[in-house]
């Protein structure tokens, strides 16, 4: 490998975790056009159990959908492992997110899963082209009127 490939390497594995860690501080913020600005226009998702999701907009409304109760938000992200093969990489993520609604801050949801990406180079940016989240398992955490605050 010549120093001009290393270098687009890790240029790219780093413009895929830099699309990956913004697609998770924008669910946090609830900063929908910049969530939107991460897929390609055809791209699909599927959370957990629900069905696959086709289109970028449907993404960004059933995140929207989904998280309109939410209060706080934190996603903690970890990228394991990013396979770049030309245009199209494939990325694996481990997630933990905390979670209060506007109903009740003082009980968190904890969720723990994994995320498997597949992303698209688009001009000289990677977006996400399929967006799969596979929920290891989630869990409420109640906090102890004494620790609150």
């Amino acid at each position: 490998m010549d120093l001009e490939e290393a270098v687009r390497e890790l240029l790219d594995r780093q413009q895929i975790e830099d699309t990956l860690y913004r697609y998770a501080s924008s669910i946090d913020d609830k900063d929908y056009p910049t969530l939107r600005s991460l897929f390609v226009d055809d791209a699909v998702g599927q959370y957990g159990d629900s069905p696959a999701i086709e289109g970028a907009d449907e993404i960004v409304r059933w995140i929207d959908l989904a998280t309109q109760d939410r209060a706080w938000q934190h996603h903690k992200l970890t990228v394991y492992h990013v396979d770049v093969d030309g245009d199209e990489a494939r990325a694996l993520t481990y997630h933990t997110s905390h979670q209060t609604t506007v109903h009740d801050r003082d009980t968190v949801i904890v969720i723990v899963a994994r995320y498997r990406d597949v992303l698209r180079r688009m001009n000289a940016s990677w977006k996400i082209a399929d967006n799969r989240m596979e929920i290891g398992w989630i869990e409420e955490r109640h906090a102890e009127q004494a620790a609150v605050r």
